[in-house]
This record gives C-alpha cells, structure tokens and sequence, in this order.
C-alpha cells in the first residue's frame, strides 16, 4: 500500500531493492525498503548539485 495516499499498488516481479517506483494513484515516487516483507516509503527528494 502507498504509504502517501494508501492505494493498493502491484509491485512487479523483478522489483528490487532500493528501486523507485511510482504509485499510480498520487503520483508520490516510492522507494522499495524491503522486499520480505514488502516496506515502503516515500523516496527522498533528490536535491540539485550546481557544482559545488
């Protein structure tokens, strides 16, 4: 389930690990925690580099 807005998601067979996915219903970019058991959470915000 979609830890944002709850919606059930299919998780696909040759998911991994640290993979991102996209919930289907809002949108919220989800980060694979875990796959036995299945965790979820919402995958940080990828924050820009200007070359510092």
């Amino acid at each position: 389930m979609c830890p944002e807005c709850d919606a059930e998601l299919n998780i696909p067979a040759d998911a991994m690990e640290n993979e991102i996915i996209a919930c289907p219903d809002c949108g919220a970019e989800l980060e694979i925690i875990s796959l036995n058991p299945l965790q979820l959470e919402l995958a940080p915000e990828v924050e820009e580099d200007w070359g510092e």
